[in-house]
């Protein structure tokens, strides 16, 4: 036996073990009605098939998005869905062994099809519920010995009760699916996307197409689920371009955690600072990208290449600092962003010198404000702005509270943006500094939450975007404030002026 070989094997065997000894005592003096009353509770109630079928899985209350998955997928016997919850929601779990298990166990689910990024890693899979099967005293208890020998097999295997599963490598043949007269009427793609798959559209495509016209295909009858389980952590992957190409596909979407209030979507499992912590840990872009399906986007505008950290100047040797804030009133997990950032002037060069940039409430970025005009030396002064569309009387008393709290005057005003100018136009007007190299960001921010969030929400835009834009927003501001304080030439001390000023506001 080869090496791998015996290791899968030891592993299946470990699997086996592991079962046998989470199952608990089995009634030998039950009745036969109190065994089809249970059987049929099971039937009905997803989340009582879990506690007692799965105790293994079951470290966790059940989520109440799982339960209604799998409810779902019952209802609709010619489903087309896309699990799309973050990592760490048992995606796999639930797809590739409750979900059959529940489906069978109400005659729904006779042939079922597992594929991933090739047969081995299916196989592996697969060998999940294959061991259910063999090894879950409870499953034998209710429904019979399940093992059938001769029909066994890594990959493939065959119940006594008639029930087929077989692993499927993604792109592979799939002639010779049906067995006898019976065709695949469940089949489940589970984490088919790679880092390789993502760098390369032309496999995207091709498997998006494979899927379309080879697999799904090959179920004939009135049942024909088919589940996709894969977070979302690329702007392009192979399920969003299934999902452009077929809209009445549903797409069941679930952020791992609430992005503002780190409210976990699965409670039951994880305390309610544990993705705040995770975020510390691992840096809020990666949080965002793994766990909410927010990628991280490469820029095709402003790319990686433009953004260039320096050691930047002394606070109080800058010619000039301003700082913008966009305020966002919501302070939900889809809402916009509070964005302030602080830009300093110094020899045509602008530097980046803090950010705050977070989904809150208005206080958090006006409490950041005045704790960062605190931290100042004396004679430095930094020039707040907003802009004066979102002005209302509650920004103005939350002001006026912080002001108070901390015993300081933050001075900010109100500005007008640039009337008759669309927005993504205004902020594209920052490229040619980028192009120039005359824009940078502070080296000692490199790991710094906001500043990362701020940098991916630049390298969004791009025609037809969708993504928040809060940041680049505010560095528009404060970019075009401070270049109108540039010198016409180097050296005279004299600044852009009246009316050429304004029609002039970048240099």
């Amino acid at each position: 036996m080869k090496q791998k070989d015996k290791i899968a094997l030891q592993r299946y065997q470990e699997k086996l073990k592991l079962i046998r000894s989470s199952g608990g005592a089995i009634n030998p003096d039950e009745t036969k009605e109190d065994k089809q009353a249970r059987i049929e509770r099971a039937k009905k109630d997803v989340r009582f098939l879990v506690k007692h079928y799965f105790p293994h899985y079951a470290t966790s209350e059940s989520a109440d998005f799982q339960i209604k998955s799998a409810k779902d997928t019952l209802k609709n016997p010619t489903e087309k869905k896309f699990d799309e919850w973050g990592r760490g929601l048992a995606k796999s779990v639930w797809d590739d062994i409750i979900k059959p298990f529940y489906l069978w166990i109400n005659d729904q689910a006779h042939y079922m099809v597992l594929v991933t990024t090739n047969k081995d890693r299916a196989s592996e899979l697969l060998e999940d519920l294959k061991a259910e099967f063999e090894a879950n005293e409870r499953i034998i208890n209710d429904f019979g010995e399940q093992k059938n020998l001769g029909q066994w097999e890594k990959g493939f295997f065959i119940t006594k009760d008639g029930f087929i599963a077989k692993a499927l490598g993604a792109g592979q043949s799939v002639r010779g699916l049906r067995v006898k007269s019976q065709r695949p009427d469940y089949i489940v793609v589970d984490d088919l996307e790679t880092k390789e798959t993502v760098a390369n559209p032309k496999r995207q495509k091709k498997l998006a197409k494979w899927i379309e016209s080879d697999l799904i295909p090959t179920m004939d009858g009135d049942i024909r689920r088919f589940q996709y389980a894969n977070n979302r952590f690329a702007p392009v992957m192979i399920q969003t371009i299934l999902q452009e190409r077929h809209p009445k596909w549903k797409v069941h979407h679930v952020k791992a955690y609430n992005a503002s209030t780190y409210e976990p979507a699965w409670p039951q499992k994880y305390g309610a600072t544990y993705y705040k912590d995770l975020e510390d840990e691992i840096g809020t872009l990666a949080a965002l990208a793994e766990y909410n399906h927010e990628p991280h986007v490469e820029g095709e505008i402003f790319t990686d290449e433009q953004i260039q950290w320096t050691k930047v100047p002394r606070i109080d040797h800058y010619e000039m600092i301003v700082a913008h804030w966009d305020p966002a009133f919501a302070g939900s997990a889809t809402s916009d962003y509070n964005a302030v950032k602080v830009w300093g002037l110094k020899e045509r060069l602008f530097y980046q010198i803090d950010c705050f940039i977070k989904r809150t409430k208005i206080k958090a970025p006006i409490e950041w404000m005045c704790q960062f005009q605190i931290s100042l030396p004396a004679g430095v002064i930094v020039h707040f702005r907003f802009e004066s569309q979102f002005w209302n009387d509650e920004i103005q008393r939350t002001i006026e509270e912080c002001e108070e709290f901390y015993g300081i005057t933050l001075n900010i005003i109100k500005v007008d943006s640039v009337k008759g100018m669309r927005k993504y136009d205004r902020m594209l007007r920052l490229q040619p500094y980028y192009q120039n190299g005359r824009v940078y960001y502070n080296q000692k921010m490199k790991s710094h939450n906001d500043t990362l969030v701020g940098i991916a929400q630049l390298k969004g835009l791009e025609p037809g975007y969708t993504t928040n834009d809060d940041s680049p927003d505010a560095d528009e501001f404060c970019i075009s404030e401070l270049s109108r304080y540039i010198p016409t030439k180097r050296n005279t001390g004299k600044f852009l002026m009246g009316k050429y000023q304004r029609k002039s506001r970048f240099n």
